[in-house]
Protein backbone atom coordinates (compact mmCIF):
# COMPACT_ATOMS: atom_id res chain seq x y z
CA UNK A 1 0.00 0.00 0.00
CA UNK A 2 2.91 2.27 0.46
CA UNK A 3 3.92 2.21 -2.85
CA UNK A 4 0.62 2.77 -4.16
CA UNK A 5 0.63 5.97 -1.68
CA UNK A 6 3.78 6.96 -3.00
CA UNK A 7 2.68 6.89 -6.99
CA UNK A 8 -0.39 8.92 -6.30
CA UNK A 9 1.37 11.19 -4.47
CA UNK A 10 3.76 11.64 -7.26
CA UNK A 11 0.57 11.94 -9.57
CA UNK A 12 -0.89 14.56 -7.02
CA UNK A 13 2.56 16.67 -7.14
CA UNK A 14 2.15 16.69 -11.35
CA UNK A 15 -1.81 17.18 -11.39
CA UNK A 16 -0.03 21.43 -9.38
CA UNK A 17 2.84 21.63 -10.40
CA UNK A 18 2.88 25.70 -9.45
CA UNK A 19 1.60 24.15 -5.88
CA UNK A 20 4.36 21.56 -5.34
CA UNK A 21 7.02 24.01 -6.70
CA UNK A 22 6.02 26.78 -3.72
CA UNK A 23 6.19 23.89 -1.40
CA UNK A 24 9.46 22.86 -2.55
CA UNK A 25 11.37 25.68 -2.62
CA UNK A 26 10.11 26.75 0.93
CA UNK A 27 11.44 23.56 2.26
CA UNK A 28 14.29 23.49 0.34
CA UNK A 29 15.59 27.03 1.35
CA UNK A 30 14.63 26.45 4.71
CA UNK A 31 16.64 23.41 4.94
CA UNK A 32 19.59 25.28 3.29
CA UNK A 33 19.95 28.25 5.66
CA UNK A 34 19.90 25.82 8.41
CA UNK A 35 22.59 23.16 7.23
CA UNK A 36 25.09 26.33 6.11
CA UNK A 37 24.68 27.49 9.88
CA UNK A 38 24.76 24.19 11.26
CA UNK A 39 27.79 22.86 9.65
CA UNK A 40 30.02 25.92 11.07
CA UNK A 41 28.68 25.70 14.59
CA UNK A 42 28.95 22.17 14.52
CA UNK A 43 32.54 22.27 13.91
CA UNK A 44 33.06 25.50 16.69
CA UNK A 45 30.88 23.99 19.52
CA UNK A 46 31.72 20.35 19.28
CA UNK A 47 33.76 18.40 21.73
CA UNK A 48 37.11 17.93 19.85
CA UNK A 49 38.31 15.11 22.14
CA UNK A 50 35.38 13.45 23.86
CA UNK A 51 36.65 10.47 25.05
CA UNK A 52 39.45 12.60 27.28
CA UNK A 53 37.48 15.86 27.93
CA UNK A 54 36.64 15.57 31.41
CA UNK A 55 39.99 13.80 32.17
CA UNK A 56 42.24 16.84 30.27
CA UNK A 57 42.53 20.06 32.41
CA UNK A 58 44.55 23.24 32.27
CA UNK A 59 46.42 24.59 35.10
CA UNK A 60 46.55 28.02 35.69
CA UNK A 61 48.43 30.36 38.77
CA UNK A 62 48.22 33.92 39.12
CA UNK A 63 52.52 34.47 38.60
CA UNK A 64 51.66 38.78 37.80
CA UNK A 65 49.44 40.07 40.81
CA UNK A 66 45.40 41.13 40.74
CA UNK A 67 46.30 44.39 39.03
CA UNK A 68 47.07 42.36 35.72
CA UNK A 69 44.23 40.38 36.01
CA UNK A 70 40.68 39.95 33.84
CA UNK A 71 37.17 40.65 35.30
CA UNK A 72 36.63 38.72 38.22
CA UNK A 73 40.29 38.00 39.33
CA UNK A 74 41.19 35.33 36.72
CA UNK A 75 45.09 34.75 36.24
CA UNK A 76 46.72 34.86 33.21
CA UNK A 77 45.34 32.11 30.42
CA UNK A 78 49.42 30.18 30.42
CA UNK A 79 52.34 30.48 32.66
CA UNK A 80 55.67 31.60 32.81
CA UNK A 81 58.84 29.19 31.92
CA UNK A 82 59.62 29.14 36.30
CA UNK A 83 56.14 28.40 36.87
CA UNK A 84 55.51 25.77 34.10
CA UNK A 85 59.04 23.97 34.93
CA UNK A 86 58.07 24.07 38.11
CA UNK A 87 54.76 21.77 37.39
CA UNK A 88 56.04 19.27 35.34
CA UNK A 89 59.15 18.87 37.65
CA UNK A 90 56.96 17.96 40.48
CA UNK A 91 55.22 15.03 38.85
CA UNK A 92 51.86 15.63 40.47
CA UNK A 93 50.02 14.17 37.16
CA UNK A 94 50.27 10.76 35.51
CA UNK A 95 50.69 12.55 31.98
CA UNK A 96 51.78 16.39 32.06
CA UNK A 97 52.97 18.36 29.14
CA UNK A 98 54.23 22.13 28.43
CA UNK A 99 54.90 23.87 25.13
CA UNK A 100 54.97 26.98 23.43
CA UNK A 101 54.37 28.02 19.51
CA UNK A 102 57.27 27.68 17.18
CA UNK A 103 57.93 29.28 13.67
CA UNK A 104 60.82 27.52 11.88
CA UNK A 105 62.50 27.64 8.52
CA UNK A 106 62.70 23.89 6.80
CA UNK A 107 65.87 23.73 4.31
CA UNK A 108 64.89 20.86 1.74
CA UNK A 109 67.74 18.59 0.47
CA UNK A 110 68.04 20.11 -2.63
CA UNK A 111 70.14 22.61 -2.82
CA UNK A 112 68.12 24.39 -5.64
CA UNK A 113 64.95 24.69 -3.42
CA UNK A 114 64.00 27.40 -1.19
CA UNK A 115 63.54 27.13 2.58
CA UNK A 116 60.07 26.28 3.37
CA UNK A 117 58.02 27.83 6.49
CA UNK A 118 57.06 25.27 9.33
CA UNK A 119 55.08 26.38 12.55
CA UNK A 120 54.68 23.94 15.50
CA UNK A 121 55.28 23.12 19.06
CA UNK A 122 58.13 22.75 21.30
CA UNK A 123 56.77 20.35 23.56
CA UNK A 124 57.55 17.31 25.96
CA UNK A 125 57.05 13.48 24.92
CA UNK A 126 53.59 13.15 27.01
CA UNK A 127 51.81 15.52 24.76
CA UNK A 128 51.53 13.35 22.25
CA UNK A 129 49.82 10.62 23.78
CA UNK A 130 47.57 13.27 26.11
CA UNK A 131 45.95 14.65 22.99
CA UNK A 132 46.06 11.36 20.99
CA UNK A 133 48.28 12.46 17.83
CA UNK A 134 48.01 9.23 15.57
CA UNK A 135 51.54 8.22 13.89
CA UNK A 136 51.68 7.81 10.08
CA UNK A 137 55.33 6.44 10.84
CA UNK A 138 57.59 6.17 13.75
CA UNK A 139 56.42 7.57 17.29
CA UNK A 140 57.10 9.62 19.90
CA UNK A 141 60.63 10.72 21.27
CA UNK A 142 61.09 9.47 24.96
CA UNK A 143 61.24 11.08 28.58
CA UNK A 144 65.18 10.22 28.54
CA UNK A 145 64.97 12.21 24.98
CA UNK A 146 63.77 15.14 27.03
CA UNK A 147 66.04 14.57 29.63
CA UNK A 148 68.99 15.12 27.09
CA UNK A 149 67.88 17.81 25.35
CA UNK A 150 68.38 15.42 22.28
CA UNK A 151 68.44 17.20 18.52
CA UNK A 152 64.83 14.86 17.63
CA UNK A 153 61.87 16.10 15.60
CA UNK A 154 58.55 14.86 14.48
CA UNK A 155 56.88 15.93 11.18
CA UNK A 156 53.50 16.35 9.79
CA UNK A 157 52.07 14.14 6.85
CA UNK A 158 51.89 17.19 5.08
CA UNK A 159 55.70 18.24 5.42
CA UNK A 160 57.00 14.77 4.98
CA UNK A 161 54.93 14.96 1.20
CA UNK A 162 57.05 18.31 1.06
CA UNK A 163 60.24 17.06 1.79
CA UNK A 164 60.62 13.27 1.50
CA UNK A 165 58.13 12.54 -1.22
CA UNK A 166 55.53 10.49 1.37
CA UNK A 167 58.26 8.75 1.81
CA UNK A 168 58.69 6.79 5.27
CA UNK A 169 61.57 9.29 6.61
CA UNK A 170 61.76 7.98 10.48
CA UNK A 171 66.24 8.26 10.80
CA UNK A 172 66.38 11.17 8.32
CA UNK A 173 67.64 13.95 9.02
CA UNK A 174 65.86 17.67 8.56
CA UNK A 175 67.79 20.98 9.51
CA UNK A 176 65.36 23.96 10.94
CA UNK A 177 67.05 27.24 11.43
CA UNK A 178 70.54 25.75 10.54
CA UNK A 179 70.15 23.13 13.42
CA UNK A 180 70.25 19.47 12.54
CA UNK A 181 67.72 17.12 13.80
CA UNK A 182 67.01 13.71 13.53
CA UNK A 183 63.10 12.08 12.45
CA UNK A 184 61.76 9.87 14.62
CA UNK A 185 58.12 10.16 14.14
CA UNK A 186 55.50 11.39 11.02
CA UNK A 187 52.02 12.40 11.97
CA UNK A 188 48.93 11.16 10.35
CA UNK A 189 46.50 13.83 9.81
CA UNK A 190 45.64 15.32 13.04
CA UNK A 191 43.63 18.65 13.26
CA UNK A 192 41.26 19.12 16.28
CA UNK A 193 38.61 21.38 15.82
CA UNK A 194 38.79 24.11 18.09
CA UNK A 195 41.91 23.28 18.58
CA UNK A 196 41.35 23.42 22.80
CA UNK A 197 44.79 22.91 24.21
CA UNK A 198 46.64 26.13 22.13
CA UNK A 199 43.12 29.04 22.58
CA UNK A 200 45.81 31.47 24.37
CA UNK A 201 47.65 31.86 21.49
CA UNK A 202 45.04 32.26 19.16
CA UNK A 203 45.83 29.00 17.35
CA UNK A 204 41.77 27.58 17.76
CA UNK A 205 40.93 26.93 14.38
CA UNK A 206 44.79 27.91 12.51
CA UNK A 207 46.17 25.25 9.94
CA UNK A 208 47.60 21.80 11.75
CA UNK A 209 50.95 21.98 13.33
CA UNK A 210 54.00 21.04 10.73
CA UNK A 211 56.54 20.04 13.30
CA UNK A 212 57.41 19.31 17.19
CA UNK A 213 60.81 19.21 18.55
CA UNK A 214 61.96 18.61 22.94
CA UNK A 215 60.86 21.79 24.64
CA UNK A 216 64.20 21.68 26.42
CA UNK A 217 66.17 21.44 23.30
CA UNK A 218 64.05 24.48 22.01
CA UNK A 219 64.78 26.22 25.21
CA UNK A 220 68.48 25.52 24.81
CA UNK A 221 68.73 27.35 21.40
CA UNK A 222 66.79 30.24 22.59
CA UNK A 223 63.98 29.71 19.92
CA UNK A 224 61.70 32.26 20.55
CA UNK A 225 58.55 31.68 20.90
CA UNK A 226 55.87 32.72 17.32
CA UNK A 227 52.84 32.72 20.13
CA UNK A 228 51.15 34.95 22.07
CA UNK A 229 53.45 36.44 24.97
CA UNK A 230 51.63 38.42 27.77
CA UNK A 231 53.92 40.13 30.43
CA UNK A 232 51.29 42.85 31.60
CA UNK A 233 52.35 46.28 32.13
CA UNK A 234 54.43 48.37 29.67
CA UNK A 235 57.15 46.74 27.91
CA UNK A 236 60.44 46.95 29.54
CA UNK A 237 64.34 46.19 28.06
CA UNK A 238 65.42 43.27 28.51
CA UNK A 239 69.28 42.42 28.65
CA UNK A 240 69.56 38.84 27.57
CA UNK A 241 67.30 36.10 26.25
CA UNK A 242 67.99 34.21 29.79
CA UNK A 243 66.65 37.00 31.74
CA UNK A 244 63.87 37.30 29.75
CA UNK A 245 62.95 33.75 30.08
CA UNK A 246 62.38 33.84 33.85
CA UNK A 247 60.94 37.33 33.38
CA UNK A 248 56.83 36.89 34.61
CA UNK A 249 55.29 36.65 31.65
CA UNK A 250 52.51 34.05 30.44
CA UNK A 251 53.30 32.53 27.48
CA UNK A 252 53.68 28.26 28.29
CA UNK A 253 50.27 26.58 28.34
CA UNK A 254 50.17 23.53 30.86
CA UNK A 255 48.44 20.44 30.70
CA UNK A 256 46.90 17.69 32.62
CA UNK A 257 45.50 14.42 32.54
CA UNK A 258 43.64 13.45 35.68
CA UNK A 259 41.66 10.22 35.43
CA UNK A 260 38.83 11.20 38.23
CA UNK A 261 37.50 13.73 40.18
CA UNK A 262 39.31 12.97 43.22
CA UNK A 263 42.70 13.15 41.44
CA UNK A 264 41.37 16.85 40.17
CA UNK A 265 41.08 17.92 43.19
CA UNK A 266 44.15 16.85 44.86
CA UNK A 267 45.80 18.52 42.04
CA UNK A 268 43.56 21.77 42.72
CA UNK A 269 45.18 21.68 46.33
CA UNK A 270 48.75 21.23 44.85
CA UNK A 271 48.38 24.22 42.73
CA UNK A 272 47.08 26.24 45.84
CA UNK A 273 49.77 24.74 47.99
CA UNK A 274 52.57 25.94 45.55
CA UNK A 275 51.16 29.24 45.21
CA UNK A 276 50.83 29.72 48.95
CA UNK A 277 54.74 28.53 49.00
CA UNK A 278 55.61 30.69 46.34
CA UNK A 279 53.82 33.67 48.57
CA UNK A 280 55.90 32.64 52.03
CA UNK A 281 59.22 32.77 50.05
CA UNK A 282 58.15 36.11 48.19
CA UNK A 283 57.75 35.46 44.94
CA UNK A 284 54.41 36.30 44.72
CA UNK A 285 53.20 38.95 47.46
CA UNK A 286 49.26 37.91 47.02
CA UNK A 287 47.33 35.24 47.98
CA UNK A 288 46.82 31.49 45.91
CA UNK A 289 44.51 32.29 43.00
CA UNK A 290 44.48 29.03 40.96
CA UNK A 291 42.39 27.74 38.34
CA UNK A 292 42.04 23.92 37.05
CA UNK A 293 39.55 23.89 33.89
CA UNK A 294 38.66 20.79 31.82
CA UNK A 295 38.60 21.00 28.37
CA UNK A 296 35.15 22.21 27.65
CA UNK A 297 34.87 24.89 30.39
CA UNK A 298 38.22 26.11 29.34
CA UNK A 299 36.33 26.43 25.87
CA UNK A 300 33.53 28.38 27.69
CA UNK A 301 35.42 30.37 29.77
CA UNK A 302 37.26 31.37 26.65
CA UNK A 303 34.19 32.02 24.52
CA UNK A 304 35.82 29.30 21.99
CA UNK A 305 32.47 29.47 19.96
CA UNK A 306 32.05 33.18 18.22
CA UNK A 307 28.44 34.90 18.70
CA UNK A 308 27.84 35.41 15.33
CA UNK A 309 27.66 31.55 14.49
CA UNK A 310 24.80 31.06 17.40
CA UNK A 311 22.91 34.25 15.91
CA UNK A 312 22.92 33.04 12.38
CA UNK A 313 21.89 29.17 13.54
CA UNK A 314 19.28 31.19 15.04
CA UNK A 315 18.36 33.36 12.51
CA UNK A 316 18.35 30.27 9.77
CA UNK A 317 16.37 28.46 12.32
CA UNK A 318 13.55 30.91 12.34
CA UNK A 319 13.79 31.25 8.84
CA UNK A 320 12.79 27.83 8.38
CA UNK A 321 10.14 27.67 11.42
CA UNK A 322 8.52 30.55 8.67
CA UNK A 323 8.98 28.23 5.91
CA UNK A 324 7.37 25.27 7.48
CA UNK A 325 4.20 27.83 8.56
CA UNK A 326 3.95 28.63 4.74
CA UNK A 327 4.23 24.30 4.22
CA UNK A 328 1.29 23.73 6.28
CA UNK A 329 -0.63 26.46 4.56
CA UNK A 330 0.26 25.19 1.03
CA UNK A 331 -0.74 21.80 1.66
CA UNK A 332 -3.42 22.35 3.49
CA UNK A 333 -5.13 23.95 0.31
CA UNK A 334 -4.07 21.71 -1.82
CA UNK A 335 -5.36 18.40 0.33
CA UNK A 336 -8.54 20.78 0.83
CA UNK A 337 -8.75 20.92 -2.74
CA UNK A 338 -9.57 17.34 -3.01
CA UNK A 339 -12.44 17.30 -0.41
CA UNK A 340 -14.57 15.61 -3.90
CA UNK A 341 -11.60 12.52 -4.04
CA UNK A 342 -11.63 11.95 -0.69
CA UNK A 343 -15.07 11.65 -0.16
CA UNK A 344 -15.62 9.43 -2.96
CA UNK A 345 -12.70 7.37 -1.14
CA UNK A 346 -14.53 6.80 2.07
CA UNK A 347 -17.48 6.39 0.18
CA UNK A 348 -15.87 3.04 -1.54
CA UNK A 349 -14.40 2.16 2.09
CA UNK A 350 -11.01 3.63 2.54
CA UNK A 351 -10.72 4.66 6.47
CA UNK A 352 -9.29 7.47 7.69
CA UNK A 353 -5.92 6.13 8.74
CA UNK A 354 -6.03 5.06 4.98
CA UNK A 355 -6.41 8.54 3.79
CA UNK A 356 -3.95 9.96 6.83
CA UNK A 357 -1.41 7.59 5.18
CA UNK A 358 -1.64 8.83 1.74
CA UNK A 359 -0.94 12.04 2.39
CA UNK A 360 1.22 11.76 4.62
CA UNK A 361 3.22 9.66 1.77
CA UNK A 362 2.25 12.71 -0.41
CA UNK A 363 4.25 15.14 1.75
CA UNK A 364 7.11 13.15 2.20
CA UNK A 365 7.22 13.20 -1.48
CA UNK A 366 7.34 17.15 -1.11
CA UNK A 367 9.49 16.85 1.55
CA UNK A 368 12.13 14.37 0.29
CA UNK A 369 11.92 16.59 -3.12
CA UNK A 370 12.60 20.08 -0.14
CA UNK A 371 15.44 18.49 0.58
CA UNK A 372 17.64 17.79 -2.82
CA UNK A 373 17.22 21.41 -3.46
CA UNK A 374 18.44 22.39 0.11
CA UNK A 375 21.05 20.03 -1.00
CA UNK A 376 22.23 22.13 -3.94
CA UNK A 377 21.31 25.56 -2.34
CA UNK A 378 23.39 24.26 0.24
CA UNK A 379 26.28 23.44 -1.61
CA UNK A 380 26.11 26.93 -3.75
CA UNK A 381 26.06 28.58 -0.05
CA UNK A 382 29.24 26.85 1.54
CA UNK A 383 30.73 29.23 -1.17
CA UNK A 384 29.72 32.21 0.56
CA UNK A 385 30.16 31.39 4.67
CA UNK A 386 33.26 33.57 4.68
CA UNK A 387 30.79 36.77 4.10
CA UNK A 388 29.61 35.65 7.95
CA UNK A 389 32.11 34.31 9.37
CA UNK A 390 36.25 34.88 9.73
CA UNK A 391 38.20 32.89 7.08
CA UNK A 392 39.87 30.98 9.36
CA UNK A 393 36.31 29.80 10.31
CA UNK A 394 34.48 29.62 6.99
CA UNK A 395 37.14 26.94 5.52
CA UNK A 396 35.86 24.72 8.11
CA UNK A 397 31.96 24.45 6.28
CA UNK A 398 31.64 21.49 4.35
CA UNK A 399 29.17 19.36 2.64
CA UNK A 400 30.08 15.63 4.07
CA UNK A 401 27.91 12.61 3.94
CA UNK A 402 26.76 13.23 7.40
CA UNK A 403 25.29 16.89 6.64
CA UNK A 404 23.68 15.07 3.71
CA UNK A 405 21.39 12.59 5.70
CA UNK A 406 21.05 15.07 8.07
CA UNK A 407 19.39 17.44 5.09
CA UNK A 408 17.32 14.37 3.45
CA UNK A 409 16.44 13.75 7.13
CA UNK A 410 15.20 17.23 8.11
CA UNK A 411 13.24 18.38 4.66
CA UNK A 412 11.27 14.49 5.25
CA UNK A 413 10.18 15.11 9.08
CA UNK A 414 10.01 19.32 8.66
CA UNK A 415 7.36 18.19 5.80
CA UNK A 416 5.84 15.32 7.51
CA UNK A 417 5.06 17.30 10.54
CA UNK A 418 3.72 20.15 8.56
CA UNK A 419 1.40 17.82 7.11
CA UNK A 420 -0.36 16.62 9.96
CA UNK A 421 -2.83 19.05 10.31
CA UNK A 422 -3.56 19.37 6.74
CA UNK A 423 -3.77 15.43 6.91
CA UNK A 424 -6.30 15.75 9.81
CA UNK A 425 -8.61 17.92 7.96
CA UNK A 426 -8.62 16.32 4.76
CA UNK A 427 -9.46 12.85 6.76
CA UNK A 428 -12.58 14.72 8.22
CA UNK A 429 -14.07 14.84 5.19
CA UNK A 430 -17.74 13.86 5.25
CA UNK A 431 -18.59 11.57 2.52
CA UNK A 432 -22.31 12.40 2.39
CA UNK A 433 -21.69 15.78 2.03
CA UNK A 434 -19.77 15.39 -0.97
CA UNK A 435 -21.47 13.23 -2.72
CA UNK A 436 -24.67 15.59 -2.56
CA UNK A 437 -22.65 18.84 -3.41
CA UNK A 438 -20.81 17.34 -6.32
Amino acid sequence: MLAHYLQLGLRSLRRNPMLTALMVMAIGFGVAASMITWSVFRVVSGNPIPDKSEALYTALIDNRGPQYNNAGNEPPEALDYDEAVALIRARKAAHQTLFYNIGLSVMPEGSHDLPLNASGYATNTDFFNMFEVPFQYGGAWTAADDDARAAVAIISSDLNNKLFGGANSVGREVTFDQHTYRIIGVTGHWDPKPRYFDVFAGMTYAEPPDVYIPFTRAIDLKIDTSGRNNCGGAPVHIESAEAWLHRQCAWIPVWVELSTKADAQRYLDFLTAYAAEQQRAGHFNWPPNVRLRSVMNWLDFEHVVPPESRISLFVSVGFFVICMVNTIGLLLAKFMRRSAEIGVRRALGATRREVYEQFLMEAATVGLAGGMLGLILTAIGMQGVSLLFEPEIARLAHLDFSLLVMAIGVAVLAALIAAFYPSWRAAQVQPAWQLKSN
